[in-house]
């Protein structure tokens, strides 16, 4: 080859054109080496089903945020520009930054519904309960159990439906919360309607599988912050993972500045007023609460960053499951965590419920030994007080007037307070 072209060299006229078939061609190393120039082509990096939970659909949360992922508009933090690196997959919540228009980002948590463990303690579970073998096809397998016969057959989700599942969401549900669920689903086209004809057996069995696995997302959708909610954004899902917008768990807060950790406490007292007390007369309350459960956004404001331990009572309907009903339990009613104990009655649930538990849990790893003497003997006499229930005669909006009444001239109106900064200086409000 490289013979023929240093032949053809002797025969060109043009002393330019000379120089490069020579540069090119006439050494016979260069010739045998050569190859025509290629465009340069961003690489495509992969996640690969596994990672996001899309191998284990329909057996997931749903699939409208993947686009996000593949083009990469969504980014985890141990992404570098010139290097992928997906995190663990065993990890429970992963940091990463969410985008619209290539040029600005903000923060997002991506979440599973519950530990990569745990799924394939459940898959597992599904497979040898209802096909007895290690392995099978999930989707295949619940389509075959008699509760998802069920919801295909069902024109309107009803509380027979849920029955039995572990979501506290749902032990007491009533029609008029199961028809703000099927209004609200956000993985489908809204139709706004109450009647799951939008929904097809793809969708009922996603939105069965997340009711039954962890309803976070689920409040996310249909108690929406643009609404007034304190829940972060939901973004969407792709698999098993969740993206919403991103908060700093409370913990983070606990050796905070007195002014600080006054404010945020405040702020817990609106949020649980907010929640027993609504527009919507739905009164709900925390089954569990810990460092994990309230988040704060960098503008200091402070919502609830896992619902997942939410359950709600509606005072205008009340529950539609009787107490018998909900001792229900089938494949779906274990797939989080193992089969849970007998359901607390309906009937049960205080007003101060959730303050009791906050005084318990939070607001002393927020509040002691932050302040000066005489306050803070007065904050620590109440939270005693309160985490031992509060006494017969003692009503939830009572107790949190109180203790705002001590909060409140603990703290500043600074910059530092982005949520309510100016108008805390213009408003009674704050």
């Amino acid at each position: 080859m490289g013979r023929w072209i240093c032949c053809l060299c002797s025969r060109v006229a043009d002393p330019l054109m000379l120089l490069l078939v020579l540069a090119l061609g006439c050494n016979p190393s260069t010739a045998a080496t050569a190859s025509p120039s290629v465009p340069h082509v961003k690489p495509s990096y992969s996640f690969g089903r596994t990672f996001l939970g899309l191998d284990k659909c329909n057996a997931c949360i749903g699939t409208s945020i993947c686009k996000k992922f593949f083009k990469e508009e969504i980014r985890f933090d141990t992404w570098l520009s010139s290097h992928l690196k997906l995190p663990p997959s065993s990890l429970l919540s992963y940091s990463g930054n969410y985008t619209d228009d290539a040029k600005s980002w903000r923060l997002v948590d991506i979440t599973r519904l519950t530990s990569k463990y745990q799924h394939d303690r459940a898959d597992k579970r599904i497979c040898t309960s209802l096909l007895k073998s290690k392995t099978c096809s999930l989707e295949r397998a619940l389509r075959r159990t008699q509760r998802f016969q069920k919801w295909l057959r069902a024109k309107r989700l009803t509380p027979d439906l849920v029955q039995g599942l572990s979501s506290p969401m749902l032990r007491c549900p009533s029609q008029r919360l199961l028809d703000r669920i099927v209004r609200r689903y956000a993985e489908v086209p809204d139709a706004g309607s109450i009647y799951m004809d939008h929904l097809t057996d793809r969708d009922k069995l996603r939105l069965l599988y997340t009711l039954a696995v962890n309803s976070h997302p689920i409040l996310l959708q249909i108690f929406p912050d643009v609404e007034g909610w304190p829940f972060p954004r939901y973004l969407g899902s792709c698999g098993r993972l969740v993206v919403s917008a991103s908060t700093r768990p409370l913990r983070d807060f606990f050796g905070a500045a007195p002014e600080v950790a006054a404010d945020l406490a405040l702020q817990l007292l609106a949020v649980l007023r907010s929640m027993a007390t609504n527009d919507l007369n739905y009164f709900f309350y925390f089954t569990h609460v810990d460092a994990g459960t309230f988040g704060v956004f960098s503008n200091g404001h402070l919502f609830i960053r896992d619902a997942s331990t939410l359950g709600i009572i509606d005072k205008e309907e009340g529950s539609q499951l009787i107490d018998g009903q909900q001792e229900y339990k089938d494949i779906f009613s274990c797939l989080s965590v193992d089969c849970p104990a007998a359901f607390v009655s309906c009937d049960s649930i205080r007003e101060k419920h959730s303050l009791v538990m906050v005084c318990q849990d939070l607001l002393p790893k927020l509040l002691t030994g932050k302040f000066l003497a005489p306050v803070q003997e007065r904050i620590d006499a109440f939270l005693q007080r309160c985490a031992r229930g509060l006494g017969d005669d003692r009503g939830a909006n009572e107790a949190m007037a109180e203790l705002a009444e001590i909060l409140k001239p603990l703290r500043s109106c600074d910059s530092r307070f982005a949520y309510r900064y100016p108008d805390c200086r213009y408003s009674d409000k704050y």
